[in-house]
């Protein structure tokens, strides 16, 4: 079982929220998001693992049980080209829960016009193996967002 934490401080949105039908159709996986704080921050691992996809706007972590989990920091932030964003990790660094990935400001992606709406999302999960799902509310960096079964 794996337990996915929230990377992020800000308001839980759910999936269907996320202003983006790749992300609110659930078509990458069930999930949810995690709209930021507006102010200069750190994401964190979700969970512990290995990173094997890391890119300014947006990383996967694999642990152990070979779980994929992916944080998508903002909408169309590729577009962006990294501006913004400073990668505090590598690619093929294992982590832990709560260690730093990305520093960015959701603020300064809001004035780029994008949205800083963080999807966290069960990579080739099936939605009835994710349990226990935050979809609204408060949330601080490590609280509880989903298990994975």
């Amino acid at each position: 079982m794996t337990n996915v934490t929230s990377p992020l401080a800000g308001r839980v949105v759910g999936l269907a929220a996320v202003p983006d039908p790749v992300f609110s159709g659930s078509m990458v996986g069930p999930g949810t998001a995690v709209d930021p704080a507006r102010e200069a921050t750190v994401a964190v691992a979700p969970v512990d693992g290995v990173i094997v996809s890391l890119h300014a706007h947006a990383f996967v972590i694999v642990d152990t049980e070979g779980h994929g989990v992916l944080t998508h920091l903002g909408i169309d932030t590729v577009q962006l080209n990294g501006e913004g964003f400073e990668l505090l990790a590598a690619k093929g660094d294992t982590v832990k829960r709560g260690d730093a990935i990305v520093r960015w400001d959701p603020a300064a992606v809001e004035r780029a016009g994008k949205s800083p709406v963080s999807p966290v999302v069960a990579l080739e999960a099936s939605a009835d193996a994710l349990s226990e799902m935050v979809e609204d509310g408060d949330i601080a960096v490590g609280a509880a967002l989903f298990t994975w079964s």
